[in-house]
């Protein structure tokens, strides 16, 4: 059964609609009001304040820490200054994605490493022969994301701490309602962002502030269903979603290499030894993936087209879609889509669809199977560039 977060208190009191999922173990409210639309607009444009505390986290420590971190991911890590976050995937030694998350160095010696699935044994593993420690401080450490266009403001005013000075995947120390906090300045919706890491028994406090201070901001706490949307406009990726892990497939053909994933600019072939680096370098001497991730926008035209023959018009779901959908060019299907929503700020439908190679490249015709009164149709739709939503605030220096 589920455990309550450092901050489950707060959360609970705040959700009207008491409607939760499990996360790693513990309650994640999925909506806190009966729908999640104005949660979903705090995030594009106000603040919200998102509880991430379930995520799994690990701080590798030692002499060789940097080494080891090195030699899991697939990343060049001896180039990462102190106060620099990283995002990252790790391989098994066939080279096959086991999970992703953002690595964080601390100190000269010190890193924090985040992940979906837990890692630590896999970690552990590969430090035989290192001066290196890992600690799971998954229920030590909780986090705080907040997101949205006012977030920068609201944090300048809510910390004692560099907010002007912190440059996008950048980290500062800080205090919030004097809770020693580190700020990162990142996030998981494609916008402006910062995530906060700050003691377990004390946030709480920190939650207290943040909201206090974030109304003047607009601030809005949101759930799971606000995320949902937020990522896929983003083009960020959802492990057993968009991906499953390799630990976990129980064929080869569910398993990812990076390349297949569009991580390429995320492996450095050209560092020292990794964990699945001669199976990545093999696949790209046979001439690279046979698949790739792409993004893909139906052609609402032909999705009312669809609907007519059956005297309907359209009906789309406000929450995202998990659930994979075939992807055909012709006769032949060619890939599957496999999360899906309606954007509210692109007025679009979107979906992160992973298609054959050659027919991965913007601006290709493809079709999309959907659903109308228990019957397969297809409508039209094109391959597009990811993100689908890249604002300039996320990256830009913000004004305060």
């Amino acid at each position: 059964m589920p455990t309550g977060t450092a901050v489950h208190d707060r959360t609970l009191a705040q959700c009207d609609s008491l409607s939760y999922r499990e996360w790693a173990g513990y309650y994640a409210v999925s909506s806190y009001e009966v729908h999640f639309h104005h949660e979903y607009n705090a995030i594009r444009n106000a603040a919200a304040l998102i509880d991430i505390s379930p995520l799994y986290k690990y701080v590798v420590c030692g002499r060789d820490a940097g080494r080891l971190v090195d030699r899991v991911v697939t990343r060049d890590m001896s180039k990462v200054a102190v106060g620099q976050v990283v995002y990252a995937p790790w391989c098994d030694e066939h080279g096959k994605v086991i999970d992703d998350g953002t690595i964080t160095r601390l100190d000269e010696i010190t890193w924090r490493w985040t992940a979906a699935d837990p890692t630590l044994r896999w970690i552990r593993e590969n430090a035989a022969g290192l001066e290196a420690t890992v600690e799971d401080v998954s229920a030590k450490v909780a986090a705080l994301a907040l997101q949205g266009p006012t977030s920068a403001r609201l944090l300048n005013a809510a910390a004692e701490a560099d907010i002007a000075g912190l440059r996008y995947f950048r980290a500062a120390k800080g205090t919030i309602a004097g809770v020693p906090v580190e700020i990162t300045r990142n996030g998981y919706t494609g916008d402006l962002g910062y995530e906060i890491w700050m003691p377990w028994d004390q946030a709480g406090r920190v939650y207290d502030h943040l909201m206090t201070i974030g109304r003047a901001f607009d601030i809005r706490p949101a759930g799971m269903l606000a995320l949902d949307v937020a990522r896929i406009e983003a083009g960020l990726l959802l492990l057993e979603v968009d991906y499953t892990s390799c630990r976990k497939a129980t064929i080869e053909d569910q398993k990812s290499s990076p390349y297949e994933l569009g991580w390429d600019r995320l492996v450095s072939l050209d560092k020292g030894p990794f964990v699945g680096r001669a199976a990545l370098e093999a696949e790209m001497r046979r001439g690279g993936p046979a698949r790739r991730l792409a993004g893909i926008e139906l052609d609402w035209d032909s999705v009312e087209a669809v609907c007519a023959k059956f005297g309907l018009t359209p009906s789309v779901a406000a929450a995202a879609s998990r659930t994979a959908v075939p992807v055909y060019r012709g006769r032949k299907q060619v890939g599957k889509a496999t999360s899906t929503t309606w954007s509210p700020t692109l007025k679009k439908m979107l979906a992160i669809a992973t298609v054959e190679s050659d027919l991965a490249g913007p601006g290709t015709p493809v079709e999309f199977e959907i659903t109308v009164e228990a019957t397969r149709q297809k409508a039209a739709a094109r391959i597009v560039p990811l993100p689908f939503f890249n604002p300039p605030r996320k990256t830009a220096v913000p004004a305060l």
